[in-house]
């Protein structure tokens, strides 16, 4: 991975970033990697809950009934 060659602008923005930061380069780019990969579980999670809590709110109002519409307008 090392090879990878990057545009000069590209470069300067990270480097610039880092600087900010108070990083290295490759310490910024192991914090921003870490980051997504946060970003990305909490994602997945979100998912997961939006599901259950669906999936449950579906499962109370077939057993006791959903609200009218009427009732979700007030």
């Amino acid at each position: 991975m090392a090879d990878i060659e990057l545009d000069d602008r590209i470069v300067h923005t990270f480097e610039d970033l880092a600087a900010d930061a108070g990083l290295s380069v490759p310490e910024y780019l192991a914090r921003l990697a870490e980051e997504k990969k946060r970003e990305r579980a909490l994602g997945v999670g979100a998912a997961a809950f939006r599901r259950v809590t669906t999936e449950a709110a579906a499962a109370f109002d077939a057993e006791f009934g959903g609200p009218t519409s009427t009732s979700r307008a007030a």
